[in-house]
């Protein structure tokens, strides 16, 4: 069965272009433009879940929605990578516990090794 991928992204370029490259790869990908609640994502039932930090026109950060999900109990699974041009993203990352980071602009063989990395 294939793994299934959640990706917000708020720059329909970039989103697409993920789209291309997860579905081409072989997984199952859901994408969005905006912004999602940690109950609404966890009821998605994803294998991997990549975030932007900025999500523009959404009341939280990437890193907000990813620390919501590792805060729940019982403890949330689903890796969480985190996918930004934020300077000061490995401080974000660690701070919401998610389980990878990537800096944009990011190398594709490399994201999607990382992603394979984090499905298995």
């Amino acid at each position: 069965m294939s793994k299934r991928i959640l990706i917000i992204e708020d720059n329909p370029e970039i989103l697409e272009l993920l789209h291309l490259i997860f579905e081409g790869a072989g997984y199952l990908v859901d994408g969005y433009l905006f912004g999602k609640s940690a109950v609404e994502i966890i009821l998605l039932e994803c294998d991997v879940i990549i975030l932007d930090i900025r999500i523009e026109g959404y009341e939280q950060t990437g890193d907000q929605i990813c620390a919501d999900i590792k805060a729940l109990i019982p403890p949330f699974t689903t890796p969480i990578l985190l996918l930004s041009a934020e300077k000061n993203l490995s401080e974000l990352a660690l701070a919401c516990h998610s389980d990878s980071f990537m800096s944009k602009p990011f190398d594709l063989d490399k994201l999607l090794n990382r992603v394979e990395e984090l499905a298995a």
